[in-house]
């Protein structure tokens, strides 16, 4: 059983997903987001846009979802922060 808390799947909060694989707790997290969404929580917008802008980037999506199910960091993922950083205006 793996426990990975929305935040560590990219989220805002500390909702915790408790599943057997990887793509469990993916769809989990998924309808956690979907909830949000319709609350329209503002800290899970924010972290939906931020996904978003992940997404516009060449293999940046699959390198996420790798680095989360396997621990290991990816190439791109400096990429990734910078363009979030930019993206952000942090």
């Amino acid at each position: 059983m793996k426990t990975m808390t929305c935040k560590q799947l990219g989220g805002a909060c500390e909702q915790t997903f408790s599943t057997a694989t990887f793509e469990e707790m993916a769809g989990l997290s998924k309808e956690h987001g979907k909830e949000m969404f319709k609350k329209n929580d503002a800290a899970h917008l924010e972290a939906m846009r931020a996904t978003q802008l992940l997404m516009e980037t060449p293999n940046a999506m699959q390198d996420w979802f790798k680095e989360k199910k396997t621990g290991i960091r990816c190439t791109s993922r400096r990429l990734i922060r910078v363009k979030l950083q930019k993206a952000l205006n942090c």
